[in-house]
């Protein structure tokens, strides 16, 4: 009884502070609406300025009641009993322990993204539509989210089945095994990533443009950096958001652009961005990022191993039926809401490698053609110059905009 109070408790503060948060940063755009930042006066009309205040605004709501339904579904699958009554129909329906855990978790997690499917259909069809980002039609939406499931299914039922088994094998040391068997996991996906799975959704052309290569590869060996290809994705068949990123891991690694990007950016800015992403390579962020992840995974698994062998974690969370995959599906369901206070200390580490990353492309590149490839990304993708400074600490992995572009500007040539 006392864990469920805490549990209702936690629930509670983290969905008001998320709403509070949020009325903030709409209160805040609005009183920055009418007029453009003067450090971006001479590159960002107050027409581009204010689409990108209206459709921050629109996440911004939409987002807030995706707040509560998502506070409201976590309580009725806990407390209101969803999790002990689809647990006790698996555990009618298969005779094994395993199988019935694999079920339940299953169940779970279909159901909980049946019941999300429309909002991200609205976040899509309505509001990315009407700001003019949405390229996807709704059959290729729902090929991608067969596809998803299909590999999902592929991928993680057998890596669910191994876990399952260890935990209830492997005596008081499970999660050490468990830890070991998700690190190899993670580290195949990123193997596997680019040659596989990434274009089942994606077509990737080799660049060919031959002065831009040109240009990249001299930036690729002037960092010290190989890479087995520059590819173009289609990613104007989606979004007509512009992005670019490295993928995969040890000589699987490839350079990716989205067209979007390509058709928007000059030469010179596109080798700014792209020394930016070199960056987080030559700085270790990359691995710095792995071994964080898995030191953290690591302790989630120690701790799981703790609260499994009590009974108030159970009964504190609706659930009578003690067993390790309804343990191990209860913390991964709970655990957002404990960690949402450490946000600002999360965006607070990514913030920093991004200015790292930011202060070798501008030793490496002119730092005035990085300015102007970020302010470009940023009207390609109307992410607003003017958020709440409390909201971006909460969620945002990269500086604002202003602060970002003023360290640029700043920095010792």
């Amino acid at each position: 009884m006392q864990f469920t109070l805490i549990f209702i408790a936690a629930v509670t503060v983290t969905t008001l502070a998320k709403l509070w948060l949020a009325r903030r940063h709409l209160a805040y755009i609005a009183a920055h609406r009418a007029a453009v930042p003067d450090a971006f006066h001479e590159t960002v009309r107050i027409g581009e300025h204010q689409k990108a205040a209206d459709y921050t605004s629109a996440k911004t709501r939409f987002d807030m009641l995706g707040t509560l339904f998502d506070a409201a579904l976590l309580l009725a699958f806990t407390l209101g009993g969803g999790i002990q009554f689809i647990a006790g129909q698996c555990n009618g329906w298969f005779s094994t322990p395993i199988m019935q855990g694999m079920a339940a978790i299953v169940a779970v997690l279909v159901l909980y993204s049946l019941l999300e499917a429309p909002f991200n259909i609205y976040r899509t069809f309505v509001i990315e539509a009407r700001f003019g980002f949405n390229k996807m039609t709704f059959k290729l939406y729902l090929l991608d989210a067969l596809k998803g499931i299909l590999i999902g299914a592929v991928l993680g039922l057998p890596l669910l089945f191994i876990v399952l088994w260890l935990m209830g094998r492997m005596g008081s040391y499970w999660w050490l095994y468990v830890w070991l068997v998700w690190m190899a996991f993670m580290l195949f996906v990123q193997f596997i990533f680019p040659t596989f799975i990434a274009p089942l959704f994606n077509k990737f052309s080799p660049l060919q443009d031959d002065v831009m290569k040109a240009r990249i590869e001299s930036l690729l060996k002037r960092c010290g950096f190989i890479a087995q290809g520059l590819f173009v994705m289609d990613g104007s068949k989606r979004s007509a958001h512009g992005n670019a990123y490295f993928t995969g891991f040890g000589k699987t690694k490839r350079i990716v652009f989205f067209d979007t990007l390509l058709e928007r950016l000059s030469i010179n800015e596109v080798e700014a961005v792209l020394a930016h992403e070199l960056g987080h390579f030559k700085r270790r962020h990359v691995m710095k990022r792995i071994i964080f992840t898995f030191a953290l995974s690591l302790a989630f698994l120690w701790l799981l191993g703790v609260l499994m062998q009590t009974t108030w974690f159970y009964h504190g969370l609706g659930v009578t039926t003690r067993s390790t995959a309804l343990a191990l599906l209860l913390l991964f369901m709970v655990l957002p809401i404990f960690s949402f206070l450490l946000g600002p200390v999360m965006s607070a580490y990514s913030r920093k490698h991004e200015f790292e990353a930011d202060a070798y492309a501008a030793k490496q590149t002119d730092a005035a053609d990085l300015v102007s490839a970020l302010v470009k990304l940023y009207q390609d993708n109307s992410a607003t110059l003017t958020p709440d400074p409390l909201y971006s600490k909460f969620y945002d992995s990269h500086p604002p905009a202003m602060v970002r572009i003023s360290h640029l500007q700043s920095a010792p040539i």
